[in-house]
């Protein structure tokens, strides 16, 4: 890790991070709200308007509140959770109070793991750029295996529930 993160305050460093998930969760979420309140009928809407959104928005409608701080601890489906609760126009201090231990969690993972994986990939590069460059390569192939794998499956749920449908 670096000297400044090891001999720093980490309090000061996690205080950086919470401070950070706040913001951009509260700015998301106004941004929602402003889709709501008319940005739909504009040149935007396809923007933010988009598949990923509409699951967000059916994951609050199922699930409730627990998506939310949950919501903190992935990638992509963060911002359309936090976009999603502005579009359906869930009350400011619901979803601000619902956001408290998401933000705390993620502080926590990038105040400390963050940091370390940053600085793990910084000796890494230091040792071998060719090294971190095939790391990045199998994160990549991972991530592609694991989306094709959840797309083929919704694709087929989907397929399925339709096929339910047409047989009724």
């Amino acid at each position: 890790m670096p000297d400044w993160v090891e001999e720093g305050p980490f309090l000061l460093l996690y205080g950086f991070f919470l401070f950070g998930a706040f913001a951009r969760s509260q700015t998301i979420y106004w941004l929602g709200r402003a889709v709501a309140a008319g940005t739909l009928r504009t040149r935007w809407a396809d923007r933010v308007d988009t598949p990923r959104t509409r699951r967000a928005s059916a994951a609050i409608d199922r699930w409730g509140l627990p998506v939310i701080p949950l919501s903190f601890l992935t990638w992509g489906f963060q911002s359309a959770v936090q976009v999603a609760a502005g579009l359906i126009r869930m009350r400011w201090l619901r979803y601000t109070l619902a956001t408290v231990p998401g933000a705390l969690a993620w502080a926590l993972v990038y105040s400390a793991g963050g940091m370390a994986a940053l600085t793990g990939a910084v000796a890494l590069a230091a040792e071998s750029p060719w090294a971190l460059a095939g790391a990045a390569a199998l994160v990549a192939a991972a991530v592609v295996v694991v989306t094709r794998r959840v797309r083929r499956r919704r694709a087929l749920a989907e397929a399925e529930a339709e096929a339910q449908l047409v047989d009724r």
